[in-house]
């Protein structure tokens, strides 16, 4: 007769199982450099958790950004959709820097490299830091879920609640001008 394997020992072999699956499906090494397809990144919970994948070209597609969006309800986000190659993006891509920042913990920042190679955006990222990740996203198909692709820049404003509350078409003159938008769409 077979012997049985009890329930917690069972449950033990399971975790054991899922936590060397999850380890072997995470991130590409630890530097920090941006890397396209890290498909498997958790979706962050808060603000200060997301700062954890800064610098970061993460994949997914479309549901990998609605889950992010998710799991950060209830945190305002501003998400900024730029590409290497559009000077208004280079333009006012400090200004995103600074004020995320300036808000760490309080306000969630996302990027969405739109219709961009990814070298080009790896190198864009590590010559321009940023406290947040970025979505790779060739087709232009995240973008549209925050009413972007049509220009370069566009920038996206949620509330603590989820709601989309403006899309900002173009790039930012100043940072002040963002930094009012922020407190109007994002943080009401």
């Amino acid at each position: 007769m077979p012997r049985r394997t009890s329930p917690r020992v069972l449950l033990a072999i399971v975790t054991t199982a899922l936590a060397v699956a999850v380890g072997a499906c995470g991130s590409s090494g630890g530097s920090g450099d941006a890397t396209a397809g890290e498909a498997t990144v958790a979706p962050a919970t808060s603000a200060i958790a997301l700062e954890q994948q800064a610098g970061r070209l993460r994949g997914g597609g479309v549901d990998a950004f609605k889950a992010q969006l998710a799991a950060l309800k209830g945190t305002p986000v501003v998400v900024n959709q730029w590409a290497s190659w559009c000077g208004p993006c280079r333009f006012e891509f400090p200004f995103f820097r600074s004020q995320a920042t300036k808000l760490a913990g309080t306000v969630a920042f996302l990027g969405v490299d739109s219709q961009d190679s990814t070298g080009d955006a790896r190198t864009f990222l590590k010559d321009n830091p940023v406290p947040y990740p970025s979505f790779e996203d060739q087709d232009g198909q995240i973008a549209r879920v925050f009413r972007g692709g049509r220009a370069f820049p566009t920038t996206a404003f949620y509330n603590a609640r989820g709601d989309l509350t403006k899309t900002h078409v173009g790039a930012y003159a100043t940072e002040a001008k963002l930094a009012q938008d922020i407190r109007e769409y994002a943080t009401r």
